[in-house]
């Protein structure tokens, strides 16, 4: 892989981490993070599942939080924002289904079998345990990671177009 996707991966699970955060202590916080960043992993390889395609995500940059932002009720106007460069590489598609696969497990397998397809996964033996099987110290680190109710409005965002594209259709920038 020639193109770096980490800063729009780590700039999502920040996002993720602070819109939905921790309620426990460090362990939990370690597990929600490793969760979050699997989900936006998964969901970054999917997104752009080609050199090609992080090549031009790494050139022009994902978007930024400010919808997402907006849609959670986050200000991240105020004079914190100027601190914050991070919320400019947070992609909103691959949060939304970062989202999905927190909070569908049907979609989270889906998803990581579908990356054995992709450039991404070439010659790697991925794990993402934590993503697609939580067990009971997972689920009680994420208790709002998780939450369906409350990732809803952010999962259903792109929720038809990561199901689209799960099920074999190409991505088009139009309609994602």
């Amino acid at each position: 892989m020639s193109a770096d996707i980490s800063p729009v991966i780590a700039s999502t699970v920040q996002w993720l981490l602070r819109s939905y955060p921790v309620t426990g202590g460090v362990l939990d916080a370690a597990l929600a993070e490793a969760q979050a960043r699997q989900a936006a992993t998964v969901a970054a390889w999917l997104r752009y599942p080609t050199a090609a395609d992080a090549a031009v995500v790494a050139l022009v940059g994902p978007g930024g939080s400010a919808w997402l932002d907006w849609i959670t009720g986050a200000d991240a106007s105020g004079s914190d924002a100027a601190e914050e460069p991070w919320r400019s590489w947070v992609d909103e598609v691959v949060a939304s289904w970062a989202a999905c696969l927190l909070t569908t497990p049907e979609l989270a397998e889906e998803a990581v079998i579908a990356l054995a397809r992709g450039e991404h996964a070439a010659g790697m033996s991925l794990d993402f345990r934590r993503l697609t099987r939580p067990d009971d110290s997972d689920r009680r680190a994420t208790a709002l990671l998780r939450h369906p109710d409350l990732l809803g409005p952010v999962a259903d965002l792109h929720r038809a177009a990561l199901i689209r594209h799960l099920q074999g259709d190409p991505l088009d920038a139009d309609r994602v």
